[in-house]
């Protein structure tokens, strides 16, 4: 069909074209063939078709440079400097030994209940229905029942009305750092943390005071005084399998971390990203555990169910939750209902938790290779903590690695690693690399690894020279 394309194309610019008939007739090709070559060709904006004319050729014209320049007097100087995207987004060829990617490989996917989920959710009233800004209402009750389970006696469970449907956690965490936070204003985060939080603050215009997270999560006494020092009341968190470092808070430290954060009247952010990640342990969320609004709860289903259905909730209680509920209304207005419905056909199906099941023992098989890969071929490099769940494997290198240069070997070798450096809010404390045991390909693993080590010890030779 390329051919065909090509000879259609070498007709003058501007003349009308041979009907279809006489196009058979000239390139001894199907109808069929024909009419896909000038379909293609014209939402390609190479043809144009002029009904009750025929079909003509597109006359080309030579596009002027553009001159943007007045933009830069007009928008001023930027605030801040905010790079487009992560590296963890980039999107590379099949070839590639990928380790850089934040999401779980399609074989992780509930693949089957999505696309039937997306057809029955065609089919409903959702598909021609504007839903609630907070979002529907049998979603608010599924997130509610959810958390709900985890909650001990004497507590108060959550309500559905407590509950705020997202397009994603990453547009929660913007509203929630907008309206409870505010431009200026302190924000105590761990470090290492979230990428994407880190850039939604900046953007917002927040200071971030840095509280240092090793493998058991912060101290509590850091904490405290991080709190009294720089008049916060706000700290975000990832209490189970930190992006990027995999740390769990034990019980006990969870209820001390709690406890501070309640002595200070403040708010946790608990982002429960990688609720469905558990591989030798199951998350208990402190939201669970904190009635009087303390805690502001995000739960995602992005990774586990599907990128395509971006759902998410937050779940807040009190004037906390009203101020959010306010700037997710005036940000988005509401949440597509279809992506609402679809993913709450996919979690309240029984297939659900058989997946959920299988998921586990499939992301333990994957970490323990990559962490034997780890092991045999990069000895350079230190595995702080081995995670209980999540998707990531958190390796110290070396003092003094050139993480750009090493990501550049290693690129050229066909492995794509992600640096660390941009999961650190202030100046990273090391060299760190992140590497995600849920992509594609574990059959490679082994091989990617030992690029690494080649390319460490490539590093090593040439600064010490």
């Amino acid at each position: 069909m390329a051919q065909l394309q090509k000879r259609i194309l070498s007709s003058v610019p501007g003349t009308r074209l041979p009907s279809t008939r006489e196009l058979v007739a000239d390139f001894k090709a199907s109808p069929v063939t024909v009419q896909k070559a000038l379909q293609a060709l014209s939402m390609q904006g190479l043809v144009e078709s002029r009904p009750g004319v025929g079909t003509f050729v597109r006359s080309t014209t030579t596009a002027r440079p553009a001159d943007y320049g007045w933009q830069s007097a007009a928008l001023g100087t930027p605030r801040t400097t905010l790079p487009p995207s992560s590296a963890t987004m980039r999107v590379v060829s099949n070839e590639a030994i990928s380790f850089h990617s934040a999401y779980p490989d399609r074989d992780l996917l509930p693949e089957r209940l999505v696309q039937a989920a997306l057809v029955r959710a065609a089919r409903g009233d959702t598909a021609l229905s504007r839903p609630p800004v907070a979002g529907l209402p049998e979603l608010q009750a599924w997130f509610a029942r959810e958390l709900g389970a985890f909650t001990p006696t004497g507590v108060n469970p959550p309500t559905p009305s407590d509950v705020i449907v997202l397009p994603g956690s990453q547009s929660g965490l913007s509203s929630i750092f907008s309206s409870l936070v505010g431009a200026g204003q302190p924000l105590l985060i761990e470090s290492p943390t979230y990428w994407g939080a880190i850039l939604v603050a900046r953007n917002v215009g927040v200071r971030l005071i840095p509280v240092p997270s090793g493998p058991d999560g912060p101290d509590p006494a850091v904490l405290a005084r991080a709190f009294k020092e720089s008049g916060a009341r706000m700290f975000y968190a990832q209490p189970h399998y930190a992006n990027p470092s995999g740390a769990q808070w034990s019980a006990q430290r969870a209820e001390q971390i709690l406890e501070v954060v309640r002595n200070h009247g403040a708010f946790l952010i608990e982002d429960d990203w990688a609720h469905d990640f558990g591989i030798n342990t199951s998350p208990v969320p402190l939201a669970a555990r904190d009635d009087a609004g303390h805690v502001i709860y995000i739960r995602s289903l992005t990774k586990s169910v599907s990128p395509a259905i971006r759902i998410a909730a937050v779940i807040a209680r009190g004037p906390a939750r009203a101020r959010i509920l306010a700037a997710r209304g005036a940000e988005t207005i509401y949440v597509s209902g279809i992506l609402q419905a679809a993913a709450l056909d996919i979690v309240t199906q029984p297939g659900w938790n058989t997946h959920l099941r299988k998921l586990r023992q499939q992301l333990q098989a994957r970490r323990d290779l990559l962490v034997s890969s780890v092991l045999e071929f990069v000895p350079q490099a230190q595995i702080e903590n081995i995670p209980k769940g999540g998707l990531h494997l958190w390796l110290r290198l070396p003092d003094g690695t050139n993480l750009e240069e090493l990501s550049n070997f290693c690129e050229r070798s066909g492995v794509i690693i992600a640096a660390g450096n941009e999961w650190f809010p202030a100046e990273p404390s090391g060299s760190f690399v992140r590497l995600n045991f849920s992509g594609p390909n574990p059959g490679a693993y082994a091989e990617g690894m030992q690029v690494l080590g080649q390319a460490l010890g490539c590093h090593a030779a040439t600064t010490s020279k």
